[in-house]
């Protein structure tokens, strides 16, 4: 070592030059620890003996040192290294930042200074936390202040509107300025004061910005009283243990709220503190802003996540504090919740209201419920409907029921006050939840809901809409909601309200009522306009309608409303009860997805088997008759009034071996050919052994409706059959025949006769029917003449594709001799006459000529 600090000393140039070799390889290749270790010994043993002062050698040797090593270095490299230390590179970093806002600033680009901002906020974090907040940040940001303030004054008065991306960036702008500035209050003023002396002052006070809520290195941890933990506390990642007090409260709210839909926010741990802010709260205020808060901080552990719905346990907690949150409300009537309430920002004192008005806090019940409500739906959609579970689900909608008059209360007594301007549409939202949770309910399941809900209320509050009186008659009360709704919304809201009630009407065996409403309604014309889930309430009211129709007996009208759901063969896609992937379908995932979430609990399905039994059974009842009429009768246009009925029928009698029938598609198919060959007491019998009717009110009811159908259609079909092997026929025959009353009998006969599909007399006098044989043609005539119809009928559609394809060449294939046209040597055409042969021969081609057919119709 002492040979090196000698060498340096006598001037060697080359000695100089290893080292600084030595130093400079040492800076950009940092070599191993071992070899990294050696070098600074050997540096601090060369600082320590420089800074000896009796060795007159050594100072020269170091000066001889430094010529030396400039020698070297302007030999290697022209540029000296400026070397600078980590406060003044984030200085600088500060400035780049600066310059890049003042350059936003000069264009008006709030988007740019918005960015900017934040990166500003980061880099004075880095370097507060070691020092001082420089002064050229406080600077500008109180000029971005000022700038701010200008802007939004030329705006009141301007015409022309920012784009939207600078007036987004503008109003983040506002709410960050205002936010950040409240910390740095005192320098500000300092800095308006005297702009000149501040910025050039030497001594600067210690300026400690607080701590912001929203840096994700303060983690409130909860120090939990009355435990015996040795003098122990939990401390979070930014070392600290705070108390939670009601000082506290809003900035505590302001950090969760701040941190709402960020990534790596542990929500359980927010509900946690939020739960025990909510024990030390002292005002009604702190209780009403940490229930909100706490609500919705609940509803977001199913945002973003894996999970599909909330779980019971969770939404119970909710619904219980949302109550608490009525009980807070409704206690101190100076204070309310609205949509249009300012967000207010200071932590330490809560807001003051003014002398006659109400203190507003920001948020919506309405909005609450709804979601709670969509929660319940959403879980009730993924249990399986056979388990226990779904029952113990399910009875939680009473709870959700007292919510939703609850909160319909309230918006009723907001209304009440003018100068709160609570918009109409939260008072139909609420009004329709409650409409849809009672609109497919029997009457004696809705009075249990109305009376539990009732009782939940206190006694000094009643509603103007629904009084409490009204609860005892359902139907009324329907009435009385959905013409609230008529009178008070517009577009998709009253089109579900009156949905509802038309559904209502035909639930409880109002069908005149129920099918007048609907087609006053003209929904049928614009329903394709509507969204989704309103199209899926039409389907289902549809429904409704034609099972209400075939309780009353009306089996046309049944048939005819039913048709275009059943007939369709995707019950349950229409319905939103299922799912139905095709095999060639074409349905992305996110549609899949949606399809899904779209599906009715199930205790809101409407029973596929039985709708499927009833159109059936009135296919049946409509489409026997009408087979018999037309086999009887050939002359008689065929008219088909059940493709699918049609299909499952010629299914069935294709087959050779009939069983016992095992399902109820096997009861009518079997019924309907009993029908047809007149045995209709069989058919009686298959269908009232179907089980499904069990499920419909009044079964036995139902079971004599239908056998009286079957015994009026069974004599239409008798009378179609062989009406063309009488003469005469006696009344009190058919009707001995068919167990009816002559009456009856009579005036099935009567209509049959009026309606030109029975050609008959009915004579009263000797009550007997007197069959007219003068213009009825045999069975084989009138095959004859069905035949010479479609043979003419494809000899003109023939004649119309030759002028088609012969358009200005009409006489093309009349040449004589030679080859004649397109058929070449062999007869003039394909198909067409040989010479040697005088019979006609048919032989395949593009034209025909009606083939043997053709020919002898020709002859």
């Amino acid at each position: 070592m002492s040979s090196r600090f000698f060498a340096a000393g006598e001037s060697s140039s080359e000695s100089s030059s290893e080292e600084e070799e030595l130093y400079s390889e040492e800076e950009k290749e940092q070599k191993s620890e071992d070899g990294s270790q050696d070098d600074s010994d050997d540096s601090d043993e060369e600082e320590a003996s420089s800074d000896e002062e009796d060795g007159g050698k050594t100072g020269i040797s170091k000066f001889l040192k430094d010529q030396a090593s400039s020698e070297g270095e302007s030999s290697d490299d022209d540029t000296p290294k400026l070397v600078k230390s980590a406060k003044n590179k984030r200085l600088e970093e500060l400035d780049g930042v600066i310059k890049l806002i003042d350059n936003a600033v000069k264009i008006n680009d709030w988007s740019s200074i918005s960015t900017e901002f934040d990166k500003l906020n980061r880099q004075v974090v880095k370097i507060a936390a070691a020092d001082k907040a420089p002064k050229q940040y406080i600077k500008t940001v109180s000029d971005l202040e000022d700038f701010m303030n200008e802007t939004l004054a030329k705006q009141k008065v301007s015409t022309k509107k920012m784009n939207a991306t600078n007036a987004k960036g503008l109003n983040a702008m506002k709410q960050k300025i205002k936010r950040n500035n409240r910390e740095y209050t005192t320098e500000i003023e300092k800095y308006k004061e005297d702009k000149f002396d501040y910025m050039m002052s030497d001594d600067e006070e210690d300026l400690v910005p607080a701590e912001k809520p929203s840096s994700k290195r303060d983690i409130y941890v909860l120090e939990t009283p009355g435990e015996d933990d040795q003098g122990f506390s939990t401390v979070g990642r930014g070392g600290r243990t705070l108390q939670y007090t009601p000082e506290s409260i809003f900035a505590h709210l302001r950090t969760i709220t701040e941190s709402r839909g960020k990534k790596n926010t542990d929500r359980t741990e927010q509900i946690r503190i939020m739960e025990r802010l909510f024990a030390v709260a002292v005002t009604p205020y702190q209780r009403v802003r940490v229930l909100l808060t706490l609500i919705s901080t609940r509803f977001d552990l199913t945002t973003g996540s894996s999970v599909t719905f909330m779980s019971q346990e969770q939404w119970k907690s909710a619904d219980q504090e949302l109550g608490t949150l009525f009980e807070v409300l409704e206690d101190n009537r100076n204070m309310v919740v609205v949509e249009n309430a300012e967000a207010w920002d200071d932590d330490e004192k809560p807001p003051q209201p003014g002398p006659g008005e109400k203190l507003k806090v920001p948020g919506s019940l309405v909005s609450i419920v709804e979601r709670l409500d969509d929660e319940l739906t959403r879980s009730l959609q993924h249990i399986d409907p056979h388990t226990a579970e779904y029952i113990e689900r399910l009875s939680d909608e009473q709870a959700l029921y007292n919510k939703v008059v609850r909160a319909m209360l309230y918006v009723e007594e907001l209304q009440k006050d003018a100068k709160l301007e609570v918009p109409q549409e939260n008072a139909n939202r609420i009004v329709m939840r409650r409409v849809e949770h009672i609109y497919f309910k029997p009457s004696q399941v809705v009075n249990i809901l109305e009376e539990n809900a009732w009782t939940s209320v206190p006694s000094q509050f009643d509603s103007k809409i629904t009084p409490r009186g009204t609860a005892q008659d359902i139907a009324t009360l329907v009435q009385i909601l959905c013409t609230y709704l008529f009178e008070n919304s517009a577009d998709i809201i009253r089109g579900r309200a009156y949905l509802c009630q038309v559904y209502f009407c035909a639930l409880h065996d109002q069908y005149y009522r129920a099918r007048d409403m609907l087609l006053m309604s003209h929904l049928q014309e614009t329903i394709g306009n509507f969204d989704i889930s309103t199209q899926i309430l039409f389907n289902r009211t549809l429904v409704q309608v034609g099972l209400c129709a075939f309780r009353a007996g009306l089996v046309y009208e049944s048939q005819n409303t039913l048709l275009e759901i059943c007939g369709s063969g995707r019950q349950k896609e229409l319905l939103a009860q299922g799912v139905m992937i095709q095999r060639y379908s074409q349905v992305t995932p996110e549609q899949e997805r949606l399809e899904r979430q779209r599906q009715l609990p199930f205790h809101m399905h409407i029973n596929l088997e039985l709708l499927e039994c009833v159109f059936l059974t009135c296919s049946m009842l409509l489409e026997i008759p009408l087979l018999a009429q037309t086999g009887s009768s050939p002359d008689i246009k065929k008219r088909v009034i059940s493709k699918n009925y049609r299909r499952l029928l010629e299914f069935h009698e294709r087959q050779i071996f009939t069983g016992p029938p095992e399902n109820t598609r096997d009861h009518i198919m079997q019924a309907s050919r009993a029908l047809a060959a007149g045995e209709w007491k069989k058919a009686v019998e298959l269908i009232s052994s179907i089980k499904i009717w069990e499920l419909m009110a009044q079964s036995d009811k139902i079971k004599t409706m239908l056998s009286e159908q079957i015994q009026e259609e069974g004599l239409r079909t008798y009378l179609f059959t062989y009406a063309p092997f009488y003469d005469t026929l006696a009344v009190s025959t058919l009707a001995a025949m068919f167990e009816i009353s002559e009456r009856k009998v009579a005036a099935v006969v009567s209509k049959m006769i009026s309606h030109e599909e029975l050609a008959a007399a009915l004579d009263q006098v000797n009550s007997a029917i007197i069959f007219r044989k003068g213009v009825e043609l045999s069975r084989l005539q009138s095959l004859a003449l069905t035949l010479s119809d479609k043979a003419s009928g494809l000899i003109e559609a023939n004649e119309r594709t030759l002028e088609q394809r012969t358009q200005g060449t009409a006489n093309a294939f009349e040449r004589q001799g030679g080859r004649g046209g397109r058929g070449g040597g062999r007869g003039g055409a394909r198909g067409g006459m040989r010479s040697d042969r005088g019979g006609p021969r048919t032989r395949g081609g593009q034209q025909f000529g009606g083939g043997a057919l053709g020919g002898a119709i020709k002859a």
